[in-house]
């Protein structure tokens, strides 16, 4: 049995491929204002490297489209979302960036069960396709999984 750990040196990178409509928009925005580097590509899909991870824009607009939406913490939390558990101060820099660049949230950069288990820094928003993500961060991440 293979031991799970928080620890993300230890971990093995996913991947995840994703509906877009429009690769240059894709393109523009993971690369441009989330920061991740670009492998390959073709005229179909773009490989890029978020935080270690790989993530492919496939081009396939009748897939697009917007998630149903769950109640947390009083938000309306999309259900199809991918996204990346940052340390606090990077998740900092990343919603200033985004705030800076006029980003239209789906939840605004926040604290979310504040004094529980789980208080984790939260933020949700949508790249030009629909496709939602969430950026978090733990003050302290062996919290992660913790009840």
């Amino acid at each position: 049995m293979i031991e799970v750990t928080t620890n993300p040196t230890l971990m093995s990178p996913f991947h995840l491929a994703f509906p877009v409509d429009d690769l240059a928009k894709a393109r523009s925005f993971y690369g441009d204002l989330l920061g991740c580097p670009e492998g390959r590509s073709s005229e179909g899909w773009i490989d890029f490297n978020f935080y270690g991870h790989q993530i492919v824009a496939h081009l396939a607009p009748d897939e697009c489209g917007p998630a149903q939406r769950n109640a947390v913490d009083g938000h309306g939390v999309p259900v199809r979302h991918f996204g990346i558990v940052l340390p606090m101060e990077q998740w900092e820099s990343m919603a200033d960036k985004l705030k800076a660049a006029s980003t239209d949230f789906v939840i605004e950069p926040y604290i979310r069960f504040k004094g529980e288990v789980g208080e984790q820094a939260t933020m949700f928003f949508l790249d030009p396709a629909g496709n939602a993500l969430e950026v978090k961060a733990f003050a302290n991440i062996d919290r992660l999984f913790a009840k």
